[in-house]
């Protein structure tokens, strides 16, 4: 088996979650790498969308950041944020990526502060776009670097995005639509999910040679564990290939 980073792992794992001839909403590092990662294995069709308003481009050459020109490369449409956002908010956008300073057992996002909120421990840089990708994406996937207690809390301190909110019933209560938001999160130990009832996160599949206890010892919310935790798969030597040499030989993100 070829050797590869966690980092390696963590892309080609979101990699796998975009289906072919789906929209997804991506943004600068992981995301950017994991979109077009997919356009070249199994999502030739795989819409990418990025936040200044460039629409289905081929990314042929990895993009420094979601203004970057690259982003319209024979894209299908190249307009702006506000464009991008309506798009979203009407329902045609299936996944958005987000990351997060905090996630709770919900879902729920914090890129704003670490502390108080005046005056603050760590000032973050804030919502951007992830509210309203959040808020109106049908499945949003939370990519976490780093799976600790300080990372995955149970009270964030500072409530950005939206996930379930308080749990069922309650995103639709605050006037979001109904069956959409939070759908995976992939950590540096594993991939996670969300009961369907309670909506609390769950432990679907470690990567090789993680414990389940490694996850839930460095989770300090009680995180629900599914009754058949996989292992996840590991980056073919193709996707290896991809992502070393043609998308990301300079290892800017990878």
């Amino acid at each position: 088996m070829a050797e590869f980073s966690i980092r390696e792992q963590i892309i080609c794992t979101a990699a796998h979650l975009m289906a072919d001839g789906s929209t997804a909403f991506v943004g600068t590092g992981i995301p950017m790498l994991a979109g077009m990662l997919a356009q070249r294995t199994h999502a030739p069709n795989l819409v990418v969308i990025f936040e200044f308003g460039g629409t289905g481009a081929q990314l042929t050459k990895l993009p420094h950041g979601v203004g970057d020109s690259r982003t319209f490369y024979r894209a299908v449409a190249a307009s702006g944020i506000c464009d991008v956002m309506e798009a979203a908010q009407r329902g045609f956008v299936e996944y958005g990526f987000l990351g997060a300073a905090q996630i709770d057992m919900y879902g729920n996002l914090n890129t704003t502060v670490i502390g108080n909120y005046w005056p603050p421990k760590v000032r973050l840089p804030g919502s951007g776009g992830a509210n309203d990708i959040g808020s109106n994406c049908w499945k949003v996937i939370s990519i976490m670097g780093q799976h600790t207690s300080k990372v995955f809390v149970k009270k964030l301190d500072f409530l950005t995005t939206p996930g379930y909110l308080s749990g069922p019933g309650a995103r639709e209560a605050a006037g979001l639509a109904p069956n959409c938001g939070p759908y995976r999160v992939v950590s540096n130990l594993g991939i996670m999910g969300y009961d369907e009832q309670s909506k609390r996160m769950t432990l679907l599949e470690t990567y090789a040679g993680i414990p389940v206890e490694e996850v839930l010892k460095n989770t300090e919310f009680e995180m629900l564990v599914a009754p058949d935790v996989r292992t996840a798969s590991a980056p073919s030597a193709l996707e290896l290939k991809f992502l070393r040499e043609d998308i990301d030989p300079d290892k800017l993100y990878r």
